[in-house]
């Protein structure tokens, strides 16, 4: 019998937490939950940039707040995203945020209405899908290309009135292919950071 992917999860973690628990013998420091880099990191959820955009990144285990969704993608000026950078800038000690698109992501060719029929294929009624139309539409419609969204999505997150002047708001692309990161805004010189008194 094949066993379910939380199966496979589980018993995947139970190996994990034996071998954790010997390095923990070997006098591991624990990890904080302040990133040591003092950075947020928001970027997409596309499955080819799990264990690899942070390690092409030199980032480590404890190093960065890392926030994601479909997209890199800003749907509201005060949605989870910001509320997100707001807690790790004011209770977490974040001092920088890099936005982080992609090259080939899936929603550059996503559309409302293709979205809303696959859900009425799957039995979500009518009735629910309108209320969530205009959003949707708002949301997805408006992702054409993922360069393009970053310094869409840096320029939101720099003009939020919640997100302090002093912290840099950088935005970079990433080929999910070869690793390779390509600057796209430079928060330092983007007239985006007030000096510090």
């Amino acid at each position: 019998m094949n066993k379910t992917i939380l199966e496979q999860v589980l018993e995947a973690n139970e190996g994990f937490v034996e071998e954790w628990q010997k390095l923990q013998g070997q006098n591991r420091k624990p990890v904080s939950k302040i990133p040591s880099k003092e950075l947020a990191i928001f970027t997409c959820m596309d499955t080819r940039l799990v264990d690899f955009l942070e390690g092409a990144m030199g980032i480590q285990r404890g190093e960065a707040k890392v926030i994601k969704n479909a997209g890199n993608t800003l749907a509201s000026p005060f949605g989870v995203v910001i509320r997100s950078l707001v807690m790790g800038i004011y209770a977490l000690g974040v001092k920088e945020i890099i936005v982080i698109g992609h090259l080939d992501c899936g929603m550059a060719t996503a559309t409302a209405d293709g979205l809303k029929e696959k859900m009425l294929d799957r039995g979500i009624s009518p009735d629910a899908i309108k209320l969530v139309e205009g959003t949707l539409s708002q949301w997805v419609d408006t992702f054409h290309h993922p360069i393009e969204n970053v310094a869409e999505v840096v320029k939101s997150i720099r003009e939020n009135p919640l997100i302090p002047k002093d912290v840099p708001v950088h935005g970079l692309i990433f080929d999910p292919e070869n690793g390779k990161l390509e600057l796209i805004v430079n928060g330092y010189e983007a007239g985006a950071q007030k000096e510090i008194q």
